[in-house]
């Protein structure tokens, strides 16, 4: 992105309009490549949550303890963001009276 051996302009002139930091001009990019173990880990993760889409990565670290797979929860968890899976599950009540797009209404009422 940053041209370090451009003699016209300046790393900090360049990391201004690129608008990055400097010291992230002279970082090296870390290419973090997962193990084998890791990928098969991963598809079969994708399998159980293709199946259970509802099941959450402690569930899924149940089905693969059972399987015969000795494997930390945490681990489940972050493959599971790094697939950018998410248990399907019912989000936050909004038929509640008391949220904010129906207490708008409910002064409106009130107040004619």
């Amino acid at each position: 992105m940053l041209d370090l051996s451009n003699p016209s302009i300046s790393i900090k002139r360049q990391s201004e309009l690129a608008g990055v930091n400097r010291t992230s001009a002279y970082r090296k990019e870390t290419i973090s490549k997962e193990s084998a173990a890791n990928i098969w880990l991963m598809h079969r993760i994708d399998e159980i949550h293709t199946e259970f889409p509802t099941y959450g990565y402690r569930i899924i670290s149940g089905i693969l303890r059972n399987d015969g797979i000795i494997v930390n929860r945490k681990r489940i968890r972050r493959l599971m963001r790094l697939m950018g899976i998410q248990a399907i599950y019912p989000g936050p009540n909004l038929s509640k009276l008391l949220h904010s797009k129906y207490i708008s209404l409910i002064c409106f009422e009130i107040l004619e």
